[in-house]
């Protein structure tokens, strides 16, 4: 097997082309059902999950390294899951068109533990940009909602400062519980999904803080 690269920039001009919506009617059962949209879903075993849980749902995964995508479709095939869909794409230059063709806009996105970027002059590279939060701002139904973690706390204050400069957007506190321990900031303590990822379960397993945060449509 080949070995997948852990971080690959977007900005190379091998994925500076958009994917291609692929007939929705082909990929879901069901495709009037709600959908949920997971932003950057690496292996996809968050998705695969939530499809199992929640088969009144329809779940697409986007992700930009394409061996993952290939894996997280011969196990949706496996588990005969037609709720679920993963794309390889580039959700930065991908996601307008993709929003665009749906038959009915995302009730929930969720963007998980992305690729932080650390060096300034990388942090371009970062999935959450203006675009992308306006792409979704035009698309989105009020009362739908963005889900934002990650286990490094500025990549987290990136990300709310990014869509709470969109207008479309307002931070929910309620319920707010305590701040995770070791965080500061007014971070949600609780995820409301009845699934993890494979990073939010290593990161509270060794009992490190996960920086949450929650956006709803207005």
């Amino acid at each position: 097997m080949s070995r997948v690269r852990q971080h690959v920039n977007p900005l190379n001009i091998r994925y500076a082309t958009p994917a291609t919506p692929p007939c929705w009617a082909d990929v879901y059962a069901q495709p009037e059902q709600p959908l949920h949209i997971d932003i950057g879903c690496a292996k996809g075993y968050f998705i695969s999950d939530m499809a199992q849980i929640c088969p009144d749902w329809n779940f697409l995964g986007l992700e930009i390294r394409e061996p993952l995508v290939e894996q997280c479709l011969k196990r949706r095939d496996q588990l005969g899951l037609n709720n679920l869909h993963m794309l390889f794409c580039n959700a930065n230059n991908s996601l307008q068109a993709l929003l665009a063709s749906l038959p009915n806009p995302p009730q929930r996105v969720s963007i998980q533990f992305p690729d932080p970027w650390f060096k300034k002059r990388h942090q371009k590279r970062r999935v959450v940009q203006p675009q992308l939060v306006a792409d979704l701002a035009d698309h989105m139904r009020p009362g739908a909602w963005i889900w934002l973690q990650s286990d490094v706390e500025t990549v987290a204050e990136d990300m709310v400062e990014v869509f709470a400069a969109n207008a479309s957007f307002q931070r929910s506190f309620a319920p707010l519980n305590p701040a995770p321990s070791g965080a500061t900031g007014p971070w949600l303590a609780d995820n409301p999904l009845p699934a993890q990822t494979d990073r939010e379960r290593v990161t509270l397993d060794q009992g490190k803080p996960v920086y949450r945060a929650l956006f709803i449509k207005a």
